[in-house]
């Protein structure tokens, strides 16, 4: 595992223990030279992610929108800062530069971006690790909204195990390096559902 993009919120979120886990996450990829890629600014968890990780002496690469630099929200001390013209081209991006994706506590961007490349992994465009930095138990809620879509036959059982979960930055890290992407047939799922209707 060489880089991993971490999605996170603007925010710092209603509790020191949200900016104290964005920190330990910086720090433990820094330990173990793994290089941060992230959204690029300077502000909420992802400034405090990114600045635990620069201190710690890791690499961070960061991938912003030209519009968040013109609103002066870039961070001014990285070595890379890719600037691209949309939110499009800066997930693409991201997903390219990184061997895995986590997400910590954020909002609806953070939410979209970690679903979007479980998606993708689902679809078998990538066989990459995705987790959830679950601080606080704040994406319970989430996981039972998902394990609901497998009780009514709209997520894939496998698919819904493939989100690694943990409240600890070491030991999810740890489970992304036993990862082994599931080898599953999205399609063949799907006409089988459709088969059962008829």
């Amino acid at each position: 595992m060489q880089r991993i993009c971490v999605f996170c919120g603007s925010s710092p979120g209603a509790g020191q223990d949200y900016v104290q886990v964005a920190r330990s996450l910086g720090l433990t990829l820094a330990e173990r030279n793994i290089t941060l890629v992230y959204g690029g600014a300077s502000v909420g968890l992802m400034g405090q992610l990114a600045n635990a990780c620069l201190e710690a002496g890791g690499d961070v690469i960061g991938v912003i929108p030209r519009r968040l630099v013109e609103m002066e929200l870039a961070h001014k001390q990285l070595a890379q800062l890719h600037v691209v013209e949309t939110m499009h081209e800066r997930k693409s991006l991201m997903a390219e530069l990184a061997d895995g994706f986590i997400a910590l506590p954020g909002g609806l961007g953070t939410i979209e971006e970690i679903f979007e490349v479980l998606t993708w992994s689902q679809l078998g465009i990538h066989q990459k690790p995705c987790g959830l930095l679950n601080t606080r138990r704040y994406f319970d809620n989430l996981l039972k909204f998902l394990d609901g879509g497998v009780e009514q036959m709209f997520i894939e059982t496998t698919h819904r195990e493939m989100i690694l979960i943990d409240e600890s930055p070491g030991d999810l890290l740890n489970k992304f390096a036993a990862y082994q992407a599931p080898q599953t047939n999205k399609a063949a799922w799907v006409l089988q559902m459709n088969n059962n209707v008829k």
